[in-house]
């Protein structure tokens, strides 16, 4: 504990050091029985921990936006992974960094030794906005309208500890790209920035509601030009109103694009509108010089380095390399298999960047890393080192390159094997189909289960993880193959269609099948959608039939990849606090807090913080109550409507008029001084009266 303290006396935010010490305080209290499992499930998501599948360890998930790393960063993300965790980095699709098997009572020391250089697990799960994505050769991109860096990065400082998007019915994902190619995936995400210039201003085209998971969704334009300066008003409205208005009880239907989907797009845009009164801003300059300039070596003199095998550097050269925009200097991608490095080779890495490039890394959505500024004179000897590491594959987000999940690997969701199999799906490639590495048009993705952390249902060729009975009733591991998606341009893209189940033994089998098809049947030129496309669906379903065709199995295909065992299904268990919870004493404690923080905001002059967080006492408090009818509303807007028609229209809670309207003040109102003050003190009495009520409620219930 003295260790714990002293780390916290080294951070120079005080606002991060009190987040870390309630962290540990709420760890403390859900030990001694006294927090709601399922409270401290969010609260716990909400700063990066993650429930393992092997019990009493969690992965940490840290929050890295869009990418952005030093190698100073990364030496001390391996030194906190082998003093707390496996001694394994895994980039991962979003950008972050995870490490895995970490004790819960160490991380609030880990996350403090992790602060000391600027690096957050704050909302990097949970119900929050996560990690704000952005293309990795954002800055450095020949084809760029201008850097979106700034922009992501602000982005992602106004939203972190934002009280607007705490508690949220589900996550929210933001994505920029860098140019027309959207190589950040914009059409998969809540919402997508794509550059613009019009009329020599900057601004950004605009897409919502798309998402992956089990039902995947394109995102739909909501503007085809958007004021640079409105970007944050905007997404902060969107953020309001998915709040208010999304579902909370059915998880599967919780995302954003079900509630878009539910109400359409106009009336959705119009409920954002309405939202503008009560913005903390109007309009919100982005500071485009906020991020530090690239740190870049001294001219680095090296005798021509050794190359022991020339094809193989010019086949990196060519699938890992390209100029960047700065005239002279390169950009150089390093493959990572399935994104893990361990600790010691990470050091390593950050000491070769050191000396050959610019101190700054970016992780990539498919899981490796972009190393930039890189002179021409350095690429021999940089390839070199990077060689001599194994870090020089060529087929950089080639077909050879290969994104997964964890999966079964410590995720409670996987059903079945994403690792092991992608490397066995890499080998198929590089052995069979070496040219294919100069392919950067099919992507094979694979996750564990439908919702898609590795993207299947954008790949070219994509998989997740499943299962299959046999005529006996005995289950094999199995892939669920999907075909035909892919990247567009301008924010657009094709979800992949679901072709059949395969036991997942079968996969390199299904791969020879799919690519020797491609190389007969494609014709010049014709990406891999085309190619799906106008064959149709059911020519890939005739190909793979008989991988499907279960009635003859092997004895090793009831085996998952990876595994000596006989495959079992794992199921999830949630975690427990050990005692019964009451659940509306919680949420009313929770309106107190929120009641606290909200009188904090206002006597720092954070107004519409403040309004805010009294929102959020009024919905708790009126959903507390709520509680003790059994009512469980799936929306904060209906919350607000069955409190109105169960407790005030009865006559059964005292509330001078209508609580409806006195509740939905918050979007009517600009954050003024005195709407603040008198919108907390209307919360504040709202709570008292709602705890008296249900004090004398228990009197009755004991006579």
């Amino acid at each position: 504990m003295e260790s714990f303290r002293s780390e916290l006396e080294d951070l120079r935010n005080p606002i991060v050091a009190l987040d870390i010490i309630d962290l540990e305080k709420k760890i403390r209290l859900f030990r001694d029985g006294k927090i709601d499992s399922e409270k401290f499930r969010s609260l716990r998501l909400a700063r990066g921990i993650y429930g393992q599948r092997q019990e009493g360890v969690q992965m940490i998930r840290i929050k890295l936006p869009f990418g952005r790393v030093s190698t100073k960063q990364l030496r001390r993300i391996a030194d906190i992974s082998e003093e707390y965790a496996s001694s394994t980095l895994h980039a991962t699709t979003r950008q972050d960094i995870q490490i895995h098997y970490v004790s819960l009572d160490k991380t609030p020391e880990l996350w403090a030794k992790l602060e000391q250089d600027e690096i957050t697990t704050r909302e990097a799960c949970g119900n929050t906005v996560r990690n704000i994505t952005a293309s990795a050769a954002a800055g450095v991109d020949p084809h760029e309208a201008f850097d979106v860096s700034p922009y992501a990065h602000e982005m992602f400082t106004y939203f972190l500890r934002n009280p607007i998007c705490q508690e949220m019915g589900r996550k929210f994902k933001i994505a920029f790209s860098s140019s027309d190619e959207d190589t950040a995936f914009t059409f998969i995400h809540d919402l997508g920035f794509i550059p613009r210039i019009q009329d020599g201003k900057r601004g950004f085209r605009v897409v919502l509601g798309g998402g992956l998971g089990a039902n995947p969704t394109l995102a739909q334009l909501a503007y085809a030009f958007l004021d640079a300066d409105q970007i944050i008003p905007f997404t902060e409205a969107v953020l309001r109103v998915f709040d208010r208005y999304g579902e909370r009880n059915r998880r599967m239907k919780a995302r954003m694009k079900f509630l878009i989907n539910d109400l359409g797009l106009e009336k959705f845009l119009e409920l954002v509108a309405e939202e503008r009164t009560a913005l903390k801003y109007k309009t919100y300059h982005i500071d485009t010089e906020i991020l530090p300039d690239p740190v870049l070596p001294e001219k680095y003199t090296t005798d021509n380095a050794y190359i022991q095998d020339e094809e193989q550097y010019a086949r990196w050269y060519s699938t890992n390399v390209f100029s960047q925009k700065q005239k002279g200097y390169f950009g150089v991608y390093v493959k990572i298999p399935l994104g893990n490095i361990s600790a010691r080779l990470a050091r390593h890495f950050a000491d070769i960047v050191d000396i050959y490039a610019s101190n700054e890394l970016r992780i990539t959505i498919n899981q490796g890393y972009l190393i930039r500024f890189v002179r021409k004179e350095d690429l021999r000897p940089l390839y070199a080192a990077l060689d001599k590491v194994g870090l020089a594959e060529p087929g950089f987000d080639s077909v050879a390159d290969v994104t997964a999940c964890p999966g079964t690997d410590t995720c409670n969701l996987g059903i079945s094997d994403s690792t092991s199999i992608s490397l066995a799906l890499e080998k198929v490639v590089r052995d069979e189909f070496p040219d294919l590495i100069y392919n950067n048009d099919i992507k094979i993705k694979i996750s564990g289960c439908p919702n898609s952390c590795g993207q299947h249902g954008l790949a070219s060729i994509g998989l997740h993880g499943s299962t299959i009975k046999d005529k006996e009733g005995k289950v094999l591991p199995a892939l669920v193959v999907l075909l035909g998606g892919g990247k567009l341009q301008q924010g657009e893209g094709i979800i992949s269609d679901k072709i059949i189940k395969i036991p997942s033994k079968r996969g390199p089998q299904a791969l020879r099948l799919l690519l020797n098809d491609y190389e007969c049947n494609s014709q010049d030129g014709e990406y891999y959608h085309a190619y799906f496309k106008r064959l149709g669906r059911n020519h890939f379903y005739q190909l793979l039939k008989p991988l499907g065709d279960i009635t003859i199995t092997k004895q090793e295909e009831y085996l998952d990849w990876g595994q000596e065992s006989k495959f079992i299904l794992h199921t999830a268990v949630g975690e427990c606090a050990g005692v019964m919870i009451d659940l509306v004493s919680t949420l009313l404690y929770d309106s107190e807090d929120k009641l606290a923080w909200a009188q904090e905001a206002l006597d720092h002059n954070k107004l519409a913080d403040s309004i805010y967080l009294s929102y959020s006492a009024f919905i708790n408090t009126a959903k507390a109550l709520l509680l003790t009818r059994d009512i469980k509303p799936g929306t904060q807007f209906q919350t607000i409507n069955d409190f109105q028609k169960e407790f005030v229209d009865s006559k059964a809670f005292e509330f001078y008029g209508n609580f409806k309207d006195h509740v939905l003040r918050i979007n009517k109102h600009e954050p003024s001084e005195t709407f603040a003050k008198t919108y907390l003190g209307d919360s504040l009495k709202f709570m008292e009266a709602a705890a008296a009520y249900r004090a004398t409620e228990n009197v009755m219930v004991e006579k």
